[in-house]
């Protein structure tokens, strides 16, 4: 059975981008684990509880067939996690299927994994397509873009058709 990493804040997470993508995997037959911060509870923006199986200096990137990271107000704090850079980097590196949603992008931009690829965001404030540009990327604006073994996806509408994309690079 493939297994797939959903990394998610410990605090706000976006609870819909979540279960879209994650109900998606599940359907196709992956296991599913999430990670966070640290092991244990976690909570939606809208209310939603969580356990994160791992914590992230705990994840070996190789043991998993896709990781992505889930977005919502809490995942900010990731872009200047060094343990979030470093699983990002392990997976771009290793040609395992990357993802992120809503403004989990700029994770990927700061850990360096964008440069020259097209790419998407929950962009409502204009900062995190300039973000993303000023590290490389091209932004598309569109609901879900794929380049080569990266996905993005624009927020919780996006969810499942993200969760598809990361069905069919997984396969």
């Amino acid at each position: 059975m493939k297994r797939v990493l959903l990394i998610i804040a410990q605090r706000n997470y976006q609870d819909l981008e979540l279960s879209g993508t994650r109900d998606v995997l599940l359907e196709a037959g992956f296991a599913v684990e999430l990670a966070s911060s640290k092991a244990g509870e976690c909570r939606g923006k809208f209310g939603g509880i969580e356990q994160a199986d791992f914590a992230l200096r705990d994840v070996v990137v190789k043991e998993y067939d896709c990781i992505a990271f889930i977005g919502g107000p809490g995942a900010a704090a990731f872009a200047s996690d060094p343990e979030a850079l470093r699983i990002a980097n392990e997976a771009a590196r290793a040609e395992i299927p990357l993802g992120a949603i809503c403004i989990a992008p700029i994770i990927l931009a700061k850990a360096r994994v964008l440069e020259g690829r097209r790419v998407t965001a929950w962009d409502g404030d204009g900062r995190q397509s300039t973000l993303l540009t000023q590290y490389g990327a091209t932004f598309t604006g569109d609901s879900v873009s794929v380049d080569g073994r990266i996905v993005t996806g624009n927020g919780p509408d996006a969810a499942q058709e993200f969760g598809r994309a990361l069905v069919r690079m997984a396969s």
